[in-house]
């Protein structure tokens, strides 16, 4: 495996532990233990995943979360809890996946892993506080599912064809990019909208 493709999966999974940390975890663990995802040597570091006692507990974190993102205003605490948690663990498994053997190879992978987890994730945020202000729940359930499914297939394609984890990194990054920008812009105009000039005075 080249170093391009091993960065385009540290990228990827950084990247969506923003969205979805214990199922990143979770999913990541199941199919290395069903054969899914035989890893390279190389990646033989993210054995720790498959560990029962690991894919137990990230099971026990992925269900709530799974749970606390359908329910509105919920899944924004959860966000702003987890502002820390989600880079803290974006950049442990990309540590987990760039070549051990190079310390400043792996400072590199800790610093951008958590960069690219704390982006996705204050993508995510964003963009779930704009839902949010929706009056009804299914956009909020919507949004929520779809990010569980594309989640769980964007890994699997990541470990299984990791020739185009770069490009699903690129995509996931401008993705990112694309909500952050489209929620500041959405709430800039809402308070824009809010702040009326007051009526000229009569007479």
């Amino acid at each position: 495996m080249g170093i391009m493709e091993i960065i385009g999966i540290a990228g990827s999974v950084s990247l969506l532990a923003g969205w979805r940390l214990y199922l990143s975890i979770f999913a990541t663990g199941l199919a290395m233990r069903l054969g899914a995802i035989p890893l390279p040597e190389h990646l033989q570091s993210l054995d720790i995943l498959a560990n029962p006692w690991i894919m137990g507990i990230a099971a026990v974190a992925a269900l709530a979360e799974f749970f606390a993102d359908k329910v509105m205003w919920l899944d924004s605490a959860w966000d702003a809890v987890h502002t820390f948690v989600r880079p803290i663990g974006g950049a442990l498994l990309a540590l987990a996946i760039i070549d051990p053997a190079d310390p400043a190879t792996q400072v590199v992978a800790f610093l951008l892993g958590g960069g690219a987890a704390l982006t996705a994730h204050a993508g995510k945020a964003g963009a779930r506080g704009v839902v949010n202000a929706s009056p009804e729940p299914v956009s909020n359930i919507a949004v929520s599912s779809v990010e569980d499914v594309a989640t769980a297939g964007l890994l699997y394609l990541a470990y299984e064809y990791p020739y185009v984890a770069g490009g699903i990194a690129l995509v996931l990054l401008g993705l990112t990019v694309w909500l952050i920008l489209t929620a500041r812009r959405i709430i800039r105009s809402f308070f824009n909208g809010g702040a009326k000039a007051p009526p000229p005075p009569s007479g």
